[in-house]
C-alpha cells in the first residue's frame, strides 16, 4: 500500500524533471524585515502622541474632579445650616405666636415660653448640642469653662462656686463656655 501512495509523488517528481524550465530551490519566507528608519520614527511618533493624549486626558479628569470636590465644599459650607434653619423657623414661629397675644396672662406667657424652651431643647437635642452647666462644687475646666471672678469660699480652691450662663458644646466643641465664679484659695 506504501509503494502506491509514493507512486504518485515519484510520478510528479519526474515530470518536473522532465521540464527544461530549471527548479528553484525553496527558501522559509519567515525572515523579519527591518523596517526602516522613517518607519520606526513614525510609529514612535504615534505612541508619543497617544501617551500625550492618554496624559492630556488624565491631567484634564484631575482638574475636574480637583473643581467639583471645591464646588461641593461651597455648596456644604453654604447649605451646612439649612436643617437647622429649618428647625429653629418653628421656634420663632412660637415666639411670634406668643408675643401676639394681647390679653394674656402671667401663667400662659409662663407655659408659653416652657414650650418654647421645650422646642429649642428639641432642636439642640437633634444636633447634638449640649448643655454645659457645670455643679456647684465641681473643679474648673478651663476647656469648658470660663472664670469670671473668684469668691471667697468654704470649698476647696478653683471647684464652681455658681454658674452665671450656661455653656454649649456642638458634637462636644465647644461653642460657649459656661461663664462661672469660683472658690478662692484660702490664705
Amino acid at each position: 500500500m506504501e509503494q502506491q501512495e509514493n507512486a504518485p509523488q515519484a510520478q510528479q517528481d519526474n515530470a518536473q524533471q522532465d521540464d527544461s524550465t530549471p527548479v528553484e530551490p525553496t527558501t522559509n519566507n519567515n525572515v523579519e524585515v527591518m523596517p526602516s528608519t522613517e518607519e520606526s520614527l513614525q510609529e514612535a511618533e504615534r505612541k508619543a502622541q497617544e501617551h500625550y493624549d492618554a496624559w492630556m486626558y488624565a491631567k484634564a479628569e484631575g482638574e475636574n474632579i480637583r473643581r467639583r470636590a471645591a464646588d461641593d465644599v461651597i455648596k456644604a459650607q453654604k447649605f451646612a445650616v439649612e436643617r437647622f434653619s429649618n428647625e429653629m423657623l418653628a421656634v420663632m414661629d412660637s415666639l411670634q405666636a406668643g408675643l401676639a397675644v394681647e390679653t394674656g396672662t402671667v401663667e400662659s406667657f409662663k407655659s408659653g415660653m416652657e414650650l418654647t424652651q421645650k422646642q429649642l431643647s428639641s432642636v439642640f437635642e437633634k444636633f447634638n448640642i449640649a448643655e454645659i452647666n457645670p455643679a456647684v462644687g465641681d473643679k474648673l475646666d478651663p476647656n469648658k469653662h470660663q472664670a469670671m471672678g473668684m469668691l471667697e469660699s468654704e470649698q476647696p480652691a478653683n471647684t464652681v462656686v455658681s454658674v452665671m450662663q450656661k455653656g454649649y458644646a456642638l458634637n462636644e466643641r465647644v461653642l460657649r463656655p459656661a461663664m462661672v465664679m469660683v472658690a478662692k484659695a484660702k490664705e
